[in-house]
């Protein structure tokens, strides 16, 4: 069974990260998840944002709980197309200036009609003692795909606005790693969609709404309109927690690549978007509890520098009890992140124990936990 957990898990991942799907155009993403429940029997629906949402309705007297991940992923835009048929671009999320260059990328004009293009890097004979050691800022920039006249790159289907993301790709990796593209947050799909598997044979959970939410790498906001609409007690969200075990990383603290799930004790954005996460302590007691019961290992994280939708999701109506749980990733918002699909075994295992115990007794009173 836990071989069948596994191989699952890396057949929806690796599906998914060959999917492109930027933020505000995650369509071919959301046909792809709602199929994959339609495929174990659960019917979902879409809003009017993008967001895939699906309902497995369960006890009435426990708290209702959000189980939610983004679809999106961060990338380029069309800003304007040269009279030579180069392309210059505008950045949508946080993607990396210095990891820009020589990328290969892929316009996203249609399924069976996108276009390959790479980010131009300056020849290296005629790059000067000063340039060598600069960034460039993405105006400057530019993606060749090849064209020669601003007029062949409109005949093919890319105009202003057109979405572009790395190209899609999936390397597999000693042992059970993988790297690639969109792992944020095609892992927490991909998870979610076997969480919501191992529910189907439980008698007994709460109200669980799974949500597949859009535009988080853009402003963080599509998850909300989702959480308007289901109004959940509970909402438990699914993202990379950064892995700190290369020397790049040590001092950020101690999350490994393989040592399990995670649970974030602590976010805070610090630039520019002054908002994060606390856990409520019921959601921490919870899954301590079940790792514990279950033998799963459970990282901690605690750390400035991420935001995820929960940040917005818990000021909701009197307030929504949340907490971040992920997988433990390495070299995030790059072309080729990593992760281990031990670490999102263990992420749905536990995910799949812990939300059965929130039944009529579970209570979210900040006074019962006091410290």
């Amino acid at each position: 069974m836990a071989g069948d957990l596994k191989d699952r898990l890396r057949r929806v991942l690796t599906e998914l990260m060959l999917i492109p799907g930027l933020s505000g155009h995650e369509g071919r993403v959301r046909r792809y998840l709602s199929k994959a429940l339609a495929g174990l029997g659960i019917a979902s629906r879409s809003d009017r944002l993008g967001n895939l949402i699906a309902t497995l309705e369960g006890n009435p007297d426990a708290p209702s709980v959000m189980l939610f991940t983004h679809m999106d992923q961060l990338g380029l835009v069309v800003r304007k197309i040269e009279a030579n048929g180069l392309v210059r671009v505008e950045r949508l999320g946080g993607v990396p200036e210095k990891a820009l260059p020589s990328q290969q990328v892929l316009f996203c004009v249609g399924e069976d009609k996108d276009i390959q293009g790479l980010i131009a890097n300056k020849s290296h004979h005629a790059t000067t003692q000063d340039e060598k050691y600069r960034v460039l800022p993405y105006p400057e920039l530019y993606v060749d795909a090849g064209f020669s006249s601003a007029a062949e790159v409109l005949a093919a289907g890319i105009d202003i606005g057109t979405p572009i993301v790395y190209a899609p790709k999936v390397v597999e990796l000693a042992g059970d790693r993988v790297a690639g593209t969109s792992i944020d947050d095609r892992a927490g799909c991909a998870v979610i969609v076997e969480v919501a598997r191992a529910l189907r044979d439980v008698p007994s959970h709460p109200t669980v709404h799974l949500i597949f939410s859009v535009q988080e790498e853009f402003n963080l906001r599509g998850a909300v309109t989702a959480a308007q609409a289901v109004s959940p007690d509970i909402a438990i969200q699914l993202d990379l927690i950064l892995a700190t075990d290369t020397p790049d990383m040590t001092a950020r603290g101690d999350v490994k690549l393989g040592g399990g799930a995670a649970m974030s004790m602590y976010s805070f954005h610090g630039r520019g978007t002054l908002n994060g996460t606390i856990p409520h302590p019921a959601l921490v007691q919870l899954f301590d509890a079940t790792a514990r019961a279950e033998k799963l290992p459970l990282q901690r994280s605690a750390h400035i520098g991420a935001l995820t939708d929960s940040s917005y999701v818990q000021l909701l109506n009197q307030g929504v009890a949340s907490i971040d749980m992920g997988f433990p990733m390495r070299y995030s918002h790059s072309s080729l992140e990593m992760c281990d699909l031990g670490d999102l075994e263990a992420l749905t295992r536990l995910l799949a124990a812990a939300l059965p115990r929130i039944d009529a007794r579970f209570s979210l009173d900040r006074d019962h936990f006091i410290q």
